[in-house]
């Protein structure tokens, strides 16, 4: 099966494009060549530059026609001229560029004209030839306007009129405007616009248009001269308010519009006439559409498409409506448009048809082949346009039905196909479609190749990518015919999934890598001549993720402000941090600290206001975070404080608030200074909202003010603004009396009146006095007295706790306060006359007491009644007979209250007690002594109880009697019961004991065991508190005591840690020796005698019991190492006459006497050895350490 492909080789400074295509319905794809590459490769020429296809040119500047080609050799240029060759070399004022087409036509002293007409650049090489459009050279013209006369035109108010422009023809046209003699522009409403061809339409005119410089200007763009037509003057003549003579010596000599009628009318339309008209407009440009109405009132203009609506985004109204201009115009555009023009007399619509037709455009453009041989190929020439374009082929500049004939070729309309393509046909085919609205014209090169693959992407290329990206690997590659990618990860295919996206091009997506994506990757190219691998590498990265952000920081002024911006980072890219203040690099402020992770600004201004951006980047990714700094300051004072609205007792103060430095005012604060009464002493007197610049202030007479606000906002109090002017209020008689009246009793024959003085403010005039008055309680005999500037007064020889009625009155020169109020209160108290009589006792048990009494009565009193005091003591016990002298207890009792308890009394004693009544001034006499007793109650506990060892199962028991028997003793309860080691209770045990008793012996306790004791005293009420004790039945105490101390001592602590070690070593040389095997003197005698048997020797006795013949290891009735002599210490002998004392030193070896021997292997006195072992152990410590090593 047959494969197409088609590719677009462009070159740039390094770089070559090749868009490939797989079949003739795929899309081409681009790969990059290195430059390398492309030096070894064939390329038919490309045009890459030309100059405009309609190009109009200056004719005070040279003329510059471009054009630049590229190809593989480089290609030559020649030139057309209106069809024919145009011989570059035969003009000497033509210069053609080195290694490019582009033509430099020197027009200094010539004529632009002569080098006017259509251009046409050819570019070849060996293997193709590649032409330009054809470029139409025109030169620019501002022709000058014709010279002419305009006469001043009259018209009737309420007419149209018509202003026309006539420019003369320009290339490109002019653009159009009107001005005055000042070079203003004439102003242009609804009423007067331009149409687009540039005449003056009025759809009616007023007398004030009437002027002599109506000007049309023409400005030409591309030489930038501007032409001025000749002024205009309009006469607007109101014909009604005119006589015949007048007017006809006015119209001599004029044009006189008055054709149109100049009353109030429905409208019409001036342009364009009638009610249709139609127009055209190409696909692409710009459609303008104009409807220019006459009418009085003036008409309003709307627009609507008959058949749909207006294209949104693409339409625009201009010149008051009047013009509706649509942009980018497509075939939809096209059908009727209504212009609807409408006043209050009526309305007309005008219908434009649009007719949309297309300039030939596009569908698919011809696009460069490379093809290997013997392969096939498409040409594409398809285009569009209305008429639909006549499309034609050439090669190499050629028309194709001239060129020679190729078999491999076959035209079908705006198709070339190419077939069995063979070395040496490489060529540059045209395509020209074309209407009666414009051409297009492009080359395409068909370059016929053998190449194997090569990979063009670095070899062992890294790629880094952040987590949850878009990975994509490159595997550019070029070959003819066109390579094919496979794609390897640690050698397994890679196929086209979920996972991975292999695009045409051969590049490898990864649309969301994650970090198992990582690692080498390797692609192959191939085709019908080899292969080509590369090995690339992917590392995934932790993204860059600010963690702390900077938070929205409200400073105050001078103060400081820190950022932080925190990030987290994959530990193998380094971010780098930036911070903006407004989108713009910081100030070059030495007060911006910019840390690892924050921003500090110093000494805060008011200019470092604005949003600041921490900007953290990678060389793969960044994050970015911003925060808001708002300088914040204590406001500033208010200014221009105004007294309005002056009145007695009132006056409005009114001020103008300062700058709240970003802080909202919360309230004002209204301070007032009283320079009559406190000079230089300010007071708060009000406060507002802070939204209000004007109180109301209450003001008091006979003040001298002066007022100053302050501004309270978040930060602080604002600095006082200036004081107002001063206001001074007449005075007045006082509005107020003294506060705070109160009598009080000084002694039983005076009183004192206190009160608290009025302020200065408060005087409401000079000369404050106060008049004090008081009487009896309704004796209604006044007395007065006046005093000034004190606060109290003492009347004297008044009779005893009296009730008076008081009153303290303010008095100035200006007259009296209002009525005072009332006050009652007494004169001084004395001490009580008489004691309470009467007095019992009942008592209710051993604590408690109930006391009664007669109430004294009130005359006696001589004061308040406080109440009375109840004082009691204890005389003596019972139990004894001498008094005690204890001090007396006093109760307390307010009020009139005459029966009460007496807590806390002891049973079984004998009390006293007194009752006596008190007041203000002190207490009266005393009741005569009343005495009582208690009854007998529960004892308190035994005064100690105390537990001791008599021996392994006894306890002593002992005690002492209560200190408070409260009664007499009727015995004692002991109870008793063990304790086990997890704190369990066993069984409780009781023992009654006399009276007399205070110890008790316990027989039979187990040994070692803890018990704990319970003791109780009693009295015919009962058992009293119990006390309780725990001991212990355990050894001698004193022993248990001295072996506790030694064994706790350093110094045996350390004896005994050295013994051990010493016997550690010990026991390790005779190991070592054992197990070496070396040869004793008693193992080289019974090797000599060879004996077959050889006695065991005893283990415990001190001796190496172990020793015996290696032979014997083996034999049955061999001992258990470790095993016993038999008790009687009898060994039984064997059939040899070997004995062990020839084994010794000296000849008196000998056995002891449980026959173990005693000989060379005794390093002391065996007797001593024996005597040692056999010796009883004593329970110590060091007989311990010795069991146990």
């Amino acid at each position: 099966m047959d494969r197409k492909r088609s590719c677009m080789l462009c070159e740039g400074a390094v770089m070559l494009l090749l868009l490939l295509l797989l079949g003739h319905m795929t899309t081409g794809l681009e790969v990059p060549l290195d430059p390398k590459v492309l030096e070894g490769l064939p390329q038919p020429p490309t045009i890459t530059h030309q100059s405009p296809k309609d190009y109009i040119i200056d004719p005070r500047e040279n003329i510059i026609i471009h054009c630049e080609a590229k190809g593989k050799p480089h290609p030559s240029f020649s030139w057309t001229r209106n069809g024919t060759h145009f011989d570059v070399e035969k003009d000497s004022k033509v210069i053609m560029k080195p290694s490019s087409g582009t033509l430099v036509i020197d027009i200094s002293g010539e004529k632009a004209e002569a080098y006017e007409g259509v251009y046409q650049c050819i570019a070849r090489n060996e293997h193709g030839s590649a032409v330009s459009n054809n470029i139409v050279i025109r030169q620019s013209r501002s022709p000058l306007w014709s010279k002419e006369k305009n006469e001043p035109i009259i018209v009737q108010r309420g007419m149209s009129l018509v202003l026309q422009c006539r420019p003369p023809a320009g290339l490109p046209p002019p653009i159009i405007f009107w001005m005055d003699n000042n070079f203003q522009r004439l102003p242009q409403n609804s009423r007067v616009s331009q149409a687009l061809n540039g005449d003056l339409y009025f759809s009616n005119v007023l007398m004030e248009d009437s002027r002599n410089d109506y000007i049309c200007y023409a400005r030409f763009p591309h030489t930038q001269t501007i032409q001025q037509k000749q002024p205009i003057t309009v006469n607007v003549l109101d014909i009604e308010a005119m006589n015949d003579t007048v007017l006809a010596a006015f119209l001599n000599g004029s044009d006189f519009w008055g054709d149109t009628p100049s009353g109030e009318r429905v409208p019409t339309f001036m342009h364009p006439p009638g009610a249709h008209s139609t127009t055209m407009v190409l696909k692409g440009d710009t459609l303008e559409l104009e409807c220019l109405a006459d009418g009085l009132p003036t008409p309003e203009i709307s627009w609507t498409k008959v058949a749909g609506d207006l294209p949104s985004s693409r339409f625009s109204f201009h010149s008051f409506q009047k013009t509706l201009k649509i942009t980018e115009v497509t075939e939809a555009d096209g059908g009727d448009y209504r212009c609807l023009a409408k006043n209050r007399l009526g309305s007309n619509h005008h219908t434009i048809t649009v007719v949309v037709r297309a300039a030939p455009f596009w569908i698919s453009a011809p696009q460069n082949l490379i093809l290997a041989p013997k392969e096939n190929g498409m040409l594409t020439c398809r285009v569009g346009g209305n008429p639909q374009p006549m499309v034609t082929w050439s090669v190499n500049g050629i028309p194709i039905e001239n060129s020679h004939k190729d078999p491999s070729r076959n035209i079908k309309d705006d198709e070339i196909i190419l077939s069995d393509v063979q070395t040496g046909s490489s060529a540059v085919y045209q395509c020209n479609a074309s209407n009666e609205y414009g051409y297009l014209l492009a080359n395409a090169f068909v370059s016929v190749l053998a190449e194997p693959p090569r990979v063009l992407t670095p070899p062992n290329h890294v790629y880094s990518v952040i987590t949850n990206r878009r990975a994509l690997l490159d595997c550019a590659s070029f070959g003819s015919p066109l390579p094919k990618i496979t794609w390897f990860k640690d050698s397994q295919s890679i196929l086209d999934g979920d996972s991975y996206i292999i695009h045409k091009n051969g590049t490898l997506e990864i649309s969301v890598a994650q970090s198992l994506n990582g690692g080498k990757y390797t692609c192959m190219a191939s085709n019908n001549l080899g292969n080509k691998e590369n090995h690339i590498y992917l590392e995934v990265k932790e993204p860059t993720q600010i963690l702390k952000q900077p938070g929205y920081k409200v400073v105050q002024r001078n103060s400081m402000a820190v950022f932080e911006c925190k990030v987290k980072h994959d530990p193998t890219l380094f971010p780098s941090m930036i911070w903006l203040k407004d989108n713009e690099e910081l100030p070059d402020d030495t007060r911006f600290e910019v840390g690892s992770d924050s921003l500090t600004i110093h000494d805060v201004t008011d200019e470092d206001e604005g949003t600041y951006t921490c900007i953290r980047n990678t060389t793969l990714d960044q994050d970015s975070a911003r925060a808001t700094l708002t300088v914040v300051e204590k406001p500033d004072p208010p200014t221009d404080l105004e007294l309005t609205d002056q009145r007695e007792r009132s006056v409005r103060l009114t001020w103008t608030p300062g700058d709240e430095n970003n802080s909202p005012i919360k309230l004002f604060l209204i301070q007032y200074e009283d320079s009559l009464h406190e000079p230089g002493v300010w007071h708060n007197m009000t406060s507002v909202p802070g939204t209000s610049t004007t109180a109301r202030l209450d003001l008091s007479p006979y003040v001298y003010y002066s007022f100053r606000v302050l501004a309270l906002n978040d930060v602080n109090l604002s600095e006082p603004s200036a004081p107002s002017r001063q206001y001074r209020t007449n005075p007045a008689q006082p509005d107020m009396n003294p506060s705070n009246v109160e009598v009080i009793g000084t002694s039983p024959d005076s009183m004192t009146i206190t009160w608290t003085e009025l302020t200065g403010l408060e005087s409401n005039g000079p000369g404050l006095k106060y008049k004090v008055s008081w009487s009896l309680k309704d004796a209604d005999r006044w007395t007065s007295f006046d005093l000034a500037n004190v606060s109290q007064y003492t009347v004297t020889g008044t009779p005893t706790f009296a009730l008076y009625e008081v009153t303290v009155q303010a008095v100035n020169d200006y007259g009296s306060g209002p009525t005072p109020e009332v006050v009652l209160g007494y004169s001084g108290e004395d001490s009580p006359t008489v004691a309470p009589e009467n007095v019992q006792v009942s008592v209710q048990n051993g604590t408690i007491a109930e006391v009664r009494w007669d109430a004294v009565p009130l005359s006696t009193v001589q004061g308040r009644l406080k109440g009375y005091k109840v004082s009691y003591w204890k005389l003596r016990s019972l139990h004894k007979q001498d008094f005690e002298h204890e001090k007396p207890q006093v109760l307390i009792f307010n009020g009139n209250e005459t029966e009460v308890l007496l807590p806390g009394l002891n049973p079984y004693s004998q009390y006293a007690l007194n009752i006596r009544v008190f007041n203000g001034k002190g207490d009266g006499p005393t009741s005569s002594d009343q005495q009582f007793e208690t009854p007998e109650g529960v004892p308190g506990p035994p005064k100690h109880l105390k537990v001791q060892n008599l021996n392994l199962d006894s306890l002593i028991v002992e005690w002492a009697p209560p200190l408070e028997d409260n009664g007499h003793l009727t015995g004692y309860l002991l109870k008793y019961q063990s304790i086990n080691t997890t704190d369990e209770l066993g069984p409780l045990k009781e023992l009654l004991l006399l009276a007399n008793e205070t110890s008790i012996t316990l027989d039979n306790l187990k040994y070692s065991t803890r018990y704990k004791f319970y003791l109780n005293a009693m009295t015919v009420k009962g058992s009293g508190p119990t006390i309780t004790e725990e001991a212990v039945t355990i050894m001698d105490e004193a022993m248990t005591s001295k072996q506790v101390d030694i064994a706790t001592q350093g110094w045996f602590i350390g004896l005994m840690c050295a013994i051990a070690l010493l016997i550690l070593v010990l026991l390790i040389v005779c190991f070592i020796k054992r197990n070496k095997g070396g040869k004793y003197p008693v193992k080289e005698k019974e090797d000599a005698h060879q004996d077959p048997e050889i006695q065991p020797m005893k283990e415990d006795d001190g001796t190496f019991g172990e020793y015996r013949s290696l032979e014997s290891d083996t034999e049955d009735h061999k001992p258990l190492k470790g095993s016993r002599t038999p008790s009687n210490g009898t060994v039984k002998k064997d059939d040899s006459d070997d004995s062990l004392v020839d084994y010794g030193e000296g000849g008196d070896g000998q056995f002891n006497e449980d026959g173990s021997f005693i000989g060379q292997y005794s390093g002391k006195k065996e007797k001593d050895t024996a005597e040692g072992n056999e010796s009883s152990e004593a329970p110590s410590p060091v007989n311990a350490m010795n069991s146990f090593v």
